[in-house]
This record gives structure tokens, C-alpha cells and sequence, in this order.
């Protein structure tokens, strides 16, 4: 019987060797990566095939111990599909862990306050990662989103954090969530006495807001004065907003004969009130400024070509500052409230 108890001991202490072996080994970074790297695992896969993957790469020497793990603890079968980054500290213990909770490489992309909806789109396209399905911003998908509004404008400019193989309808339904949800709160908050029927309206001036203020601070100056212009029945005389009418005949140049084209629904110069949709995506900021727009007495304002304006209340103090700063012939000259005021 001295065998058997001979046997028996040997046997647990292998036994506890080889598990003590397997504990270590468990909770032990790899060490075998010299720097970062990216797995990806699609649908259906399991730790097989993640395992062989890291054999492959040189991140494990045998997918055996990893396998027979994902096996024994049922792991095997909860595995998320998704972009995975290991590093040298990463363990086999945290890398199960991080394929069964999903912890995937997030990436970030940003749809900068200003744009059109066709360049967010555009953002979109040549991020790293995400997945085109829309081929441009008359998709009927992204039309029924927003409808029975067209789509310009109806999308938050904000920085956004997805999954390599998200798409581009995927988180243009969040910037869209985010922008009524946006404009419901400030709307529901706004000044009384406005010259805006609907939140719609707001949206599109706040565009406006947003493609001719450069300086924050001057938001609510800008609005103000459209505002006022509005209620005086004045026409906005908004240079963005014929910019934007014109579309990819625009090249640069805004003339004469642009301000003077009533075909253009755009063409605030020619057209009173709003124009028919907004002109590009409008920040938070932009929203608060239409809803909240500055009181005072001015009617104009012009560029100095600082990025800042010079804000007038009369006619003749407006003329003056376009003689001032117009002269210098900067490209980034604003609009005119009057046609006889010259631009």
C-alpha cells in the first residue's frame, strides 16, 4: 500500500503544481509584445479563433492553455464582436474579461459646429473605421429622419465615439437625437416675444448665427441683430446665406450679380425673412443665441478682419465701417443690410 500513498501523493503534488502553473499563468501579462496590438473578432467567433490569431502574431507561444480555459469556464461561448487592443500587461485573464464584456477599441470622430450636412457626411466617410451605407445626404433614410423637415441643420456638431465597423447612418441617428433633443430644451426656454413661429425657424437662424460669428462672444450681438431686422421687417442680408443657395457654383467670389439674383430662395438680399431651410449645422452656442439674442439698439455690423465685427445702430456709422474695412479688400467681409451700403 506504501506505493499507493506514494502514487497518490506524487499525484497531488503534480496536481497542484500544474494548477499553481495554470493560476500563475492566468494572471501573468503576456510580455511577448513589443508594442500594441489590434485583434479583430467577428460575429461567430470564439476563443479558438482569437487564440490561433495570437499564435499568428507572436503574442502566444500555444493557444492550448487559452482554449482549454475558455472551455472549462463557458467563456468560449460569450464572446463580442468587435476591435480588441493587447499590450504587453495584458494577461490571458484580462483578455477574457475584455472580449466578454465588449471592452472594444473606441474611436472618435467630430462634426465640426458650421458645416453642411453633405461635408459632415463627408467627415464621416474618410474616418478610420466607420462603415459607409449612405452615399450622400438624399438618402431616403436620412430623409425620413428629419421629415417632414429637410435634413440641413438637423444634426448636432459634436465629437463622437464609436466602434470600427459602426456606420455612418449609425451615428448620424445620434447627432440627429441629439440636435431635437437640443432644440426642444432651448426652445422650451427661450425669450418671449421672438419673431419665430416654430422651433424650426430658430434652427435656421441659429445656422446663421453660426456661419457669421468667428468669436463666441459675439453670438448673441449677431442674433440680436437679426432679430431686430426681422421685427422691422428689414431684410437679413446674410452673405452665407446666398453663399449657401449657390451651391457648388459658388467659387469663391460672392459678386454683385449674386445679391442681385432673385432665382436664388437663398438670396437674402432678395427675399424677405428666413430663408427656406438652414445653412449649415449650428452648435449649442449657436441655438442659445438665436434663442436668447442680445437686446440693444444695432442694426449692422461689418468684418474687420480679425474674425471680429464692428456693430453699428445707424445707417451712416454701418457706411462708415464698410469704407474702413471694406477697402482693405478682405476676403472675409460681411454682409450688408442695405444694397445702396455696398458689399
Amino acid at each position: 500500500m506504501r506505493w499507493l500513498a506514494l502514487f497518490l501523493l506524487s499525484l497531488t503534488v503534480l496536481t497542484t503544481s500544474v494548477a499553481l502553473y495554470v493560476r500563475a499563468w492566468y494572471w501573468t501579462p503576456l510580455g511577448t509584445l513589443d508594442q500594441p496590438i489590434r485583434i479583430v473578432v467577428d460575429a461567430g467567433d470564439g476563443f479558438s479563433r482569437v487564440s490561433q490569431d495570437l499564435v499568428e502574431r507572436g503574442a502566444l507561444s500555444s493557444s492550448f492553455l487559452l482554449d482549454l480555459t475558455a472551455r472549462l469556464s463557458g467563456a468560449d461561448a460569450q464572446v463580442f464582436a468587435g476591435e480588441y487592443e493587447l499590450d504587453k500587461e495584458t494577461s490571458p485573464a484580462s483578455l477574457m474579461l475584455m472580449l466578454q464584456t465588449g471592452d472594444t477599441v473606441r474611436y472618435l470622430v467630430t462634426l465640426p459646429e458650421g458645416v453642411r450636412l453633405a461635408q459632415a457626411l463627408r467627415l464621416l466617410h474618410e474616418a478610420d473605421g466607420i462603415r459607409t451605407v449612405l452615399e450622400d445626404a438624399t438618402d431616403p433614410r436620412v430623409l425620413e429622419m428629419t421629415a417632414p423637415y429637410p435634413p440641413e441643420g438637423w444634426f448636432l456638431p459634436e465629437t463622437y465615439q464609436y466602434e470600427r465597423g459602426d456606420t455612418d447612418l449609425k451615428i448620424l441617428r445620434q447627432a440627429h437625437e441629439m440636435m431635437a433633443r437640443a432644440l426642444d430644451d432651448i426652445w422650451a426656454m427661450r425669450d418671449d416675444g421672438l419673431p419665430f413661429a416654430a422651433p424650426y425657424e430658430l434652427l435656421t437662424m441659429a445656422s446663421i448665427i453660426e456661419k457669421e460669428t468667428a468669436v463666441a462672444s459675439e453670438r448673441a450681438k449677431i442674433g440680436g441683430v437679426f432679430v431686430r431686422r426681422l421685427r422691422q421687417q428689414m431684410r437679413l442680408q446674410t452673405d452665407p446665406a446666398v453663399i449657401y443657395g449657390l451651391g457648388p457654383a459658388f467659387d469663391g467670389d460672392l459678386t454683385r450679380l449674386h445679391l442681385r439674383d432673385e432665382d436664388n430662395p437663398f438670396n437674402t438680399y432678395r427675399h424677405s425673412g428666413l430663408p427656406p431651410t438652414p445653412i449649415a449645422l449650428p452648435g449649442v452656442e449657436a441655438l442659445r443665441a438665436a434663442a436668447h439674442p442680445e437686446t440693444g439698439l444695432t442694426l449692422y455690423f461689418v468684418a474687420r478682419g480679425d474674425g471680429s465685427h464692428e456693430f453699428n445702430e445707424t445707417l451712416q456709422g454701418h457706411n462708415d465701417a464698410v469704407k474702413k474695412y471694406q477697402l482693405r479688400r478682405r476676403s472675409d467681409y460681411r454682409s450688408t443690410p442695405k444694397e445702396d451700403s455696398g458689399s
